[in-house]
């Protein structure tokens, strides 16, 4: 894994705000920040206001950041006093906004964390759940937007389980196990930027017909440019 995983605890005088109940965790829930900010911002922010929102992780391109301690809950789900808000560890992928090359790198993150949590507390992928799941929320609204919920499934699924992967270069800052289905969501992902204007590339009439390898590698080399 090539993220670094940090803690910046929400302290104590404000659990009656943003986590006011103790909670054995049961799910998993993903969510897109819908912005374009770091974790570390993510987490900094959600900390100082005073609004009844919170999570417990933020995840970007480079670093995992737990805020919030899996036995006491977090208001992320909208649903009230349900299960989402009271029994799921609610986690956010940064760079949502936008997208690109720090986001997908952010989501590969993502999968690697949830199936290390999954492993962990010996849960199957039934536990991971959407934000949508709990209040109809279009969220996560990047993964959604672009019908690849399943595919991301399937992805923490391979991670925790991997048969096929790929080993990339630790400078890279892309996560160096990407299975199959990983490599899939990053070729998509690698030509929506192109197709934004975003990525410029030679050649760029064979962007939609890359091979994994060739898409890959230039992901790379714009990861290297632009972390």
């Amino acid at each position: 894994m090539a993220y670094v995983f940090k803690q910046n605890l929400l302290p104590a005088s404000k659990y009656p705000i943003k986590a006011p109940y103790s909670m054995t965790p049961q799910y998993i829930t993903v969510h897109n920040t819908a912005n374009d900010a770091s974790a570390g911002n993510e987490i900094k922010y959600m900390i100082t206001n005073n609004n009844q929102v919170s999570y417990h992780v933020a995840i970007d391109d480079k670093e995992v950041i737990q805020a919030i301690r899996f036995n006491r809950n977090a208001w992320h789900c909208g649903d009230g006093q349900g299960n989402g808000n009271r029994k799921s560890i609610g986690i956010e992928i940064c760079y949502s906004k936008s997208g690109g090359v720090r986001y997908a790198a952010a989501e590969e993150n993502a999968v690697q964390y949830i199936a290390k949590l999954l492993k962990e507390y010996g849960w199957g992928i039934e536990r991971v759940k959407k934000h949508q799941d709990w209040n109809g929320k279009y969220c996560p609204h990047r993964i959604l937007s672009e019908n690849r919920w399943n595919s991301f499934l399937k992805r923490i699924e391979e991670a925790m389980n991997p048969t096929n992967t790929i080993q990339l270069k630790e400078e890279t800052k892309v996560p160096n196990t990407l299975t199959s289905t990983a490599k899939e969501d990053l070729k998509g992902l690698l030509k929506a930027t192109y197709q934004k204007g975003i990525l410029k590339v030679d050649h760029s009439e064979r962007v939609g017909s890359m091979t994994d390898g060739e898409a890959l590698g230039l992901l790379i080399s714009v990861v290297k440019r632009t972390l």
